[in-house]
């Protein structure tokens, strides 16, 4: 009897264009929704950290970094309770803890920040995992905190933003403090700006509600556009400095959204 020889399955070529296009037209469209949402509200970008108390304002950056640690343990912890949800229910579950956040005014806004940080980066390792990578590995971890690098869905530039897509932290005792005090900077604009939006007693509920729905949508997007960009890199066997400047660009040759839109 003659034994039969399995061939291995033949790799199928990756359509590395086709994979950058559908990545570009995703960072495109972060945040959409949102957007237009927080127009409706009359919700902008410029000049809303101006309003928080200066307290608030000059202890803006140390509670962020004071979030991204919080939101890194609980965050991995979770994962071991509860599964990665469907892209609805995140968004959802952050929309109602904005709403609830954004209902006292300024104190109940400040205390949902650490539980909405820790959402959305537990959003963006479910993003990690449904690209094949794993969590709990450093530098995966590493590269979820580098995700908040990107602009907030409020800020629309000409994908300047898209370092967050190349940058790699050397892996060190250090490492995790260094992406940290990177990353800490820009969310706290993002985190500023959604606290004036939640400043104001029962209206707030509804901009909380609003910014929570647009931020959980566009760190979603940017998340797949990351570890798309960083699948393809290995799939394609191409360094990924190289496909985010093919990336950036793209961007660069399309329309530039703006927030008043």
């Amino acid at each position: 009897m003659t034994e039969l020889t399995v061939l291995p399955t033949a790799k199928r070529p990756v359509d590395v264009e086709a994979s950058l296009d559908a990545l570009a037209a995703r960072y495109t469209k972060a945040g959409g929704i949102g957007i237009d949402l927080l127009n409706s509200l009359g919700a902008q970008a410029d000049g809303l950290i101006q309003k928080l108390p200066e307290k608030v304002r000059d202890g803006l950056q140390d509670a962020t970094v004071s979030a991204l640690h919080q939101a890194m343990r609980a965050a991995h912890k979770s994962r071991d309770m509860v599964p990665d949800q469907a892209n609805w229910i995140n968004t959802a579950v952050s929309t109602a803890m904005g709403a609830a956040g954004g209902f006292g005014g300024l104190p109940t806004a400040l205390a949902e920040l650490p539980v909405t940080t820790t959402l959305l980066l537990r959003v963006i390792e479910g993003v990690a995992a449904e690209h094949g990578f794993d969590p709990a590995a450093e530098n995966v971890r590493f590269d979820c905190v580098s995700v908040f690098a990107a602009a907030g869905p409020l800020e629309h530039d000409d994908s300047a933003d898209l370092a967050f897509l190349s940058a790699r932290v050397a892996l060190s005792g250090a490492a995790l403090q260094g992406i940290i005090s990177r990353v800490a900077p820009r969310l706290a604009t993002v985190l500023g700006q959604k606290l004036a939006a939640q400043a104001v007693p029962v209206l707030g509920a509804i901009a909380g509600a609003a910014t929570n729905y647009a931020y959980t949508s566009y760190y979603t997007d940017m998340a797949h556009v990351h570890f798309g960009l960083r699948k393809l890199a290995i799939e394609a066997d191409v360094p990924p400095e190289e496909l985010a400047q093919r990336l950036r660009a793209r961007l660069q040759k399309l329309p530039v959204k703006s927030a008043s839109n």
